[in-house]
């Protein structure tokens, strides 16, 4: 492997290199790739964080509010499907909405299609809340990609997403 000695370097290219002397006889490709995004996951995290925060909202809380928004009028799932959406248990899921609920953010309402179930339904003020941390993680994600073209956008979202697919 040879050292990346263009404009650009990062730190990712020192680590890179140290291995290569110490460890010639391994592929390092992975750590080039997965060392830079695991960098970007956690600058993200925090870009996330912060676009929240600004919006009164955890990151947890934005999940379960994103899942109801994304479903359209009139923004409600079952607890089975927001379980779907959110990757989290039953005994979580119940907690979450417990919160959201007190907050003002969710209401639960009989299903008119199952007397035993409930659906879980966006608030006017969960929708306001919501929709506002979308807009401030979206710009701030924005300010990430500044140095990509369109075409760079493109090619590396499918990159990504080819790197994804087998966990779906």
């Amino acid at each position: 492997m040879l050292a990346y000695d263009g404009p650009m370097r990062d730190e990712v290219d020192e680590l890179v290199e140290a291995w290569a002397r110490e460890r010639a006889d391994l592929d390092l490709a992975p750590v080039e790739v997965f060392s830079r995004i695991t960098r970007l996951a956690r600058r993200l995290d925090l870009a996330r964080r912060e676009a929240f925060a600004a919006h009164h909202v955890e990151s947890w809380e934005f999940d379960v509010l994103a899942a109801l928004r994304r479903a359209g009028p009139p923004y409600e799932l079952s607890p089975k499907r927001l379980l779907h959406e959110t990757l989290v248990t039953s005994g979580t899921m119940t907690n979450r909405v417990d919160r959201l609920v007190a907050r003002d953010l969710v209401e639960r309402l009989p299903d008119p299609r199952d007397r035993r179930g409930v659906l879980v339904r966006l608030t006017g003020e969960g929708k306001a809340c919501v929709d506002g941390a979308f807009e401030a993680l979206l710009a701030a994600e924005q300010g990430f990609m500044t140095g990509l073209s369109e075409d760079d956008r493109t090619r590396l979202a499918a990159l990504l997403r080819t790197l994804l697919v087998p966990f779906a």
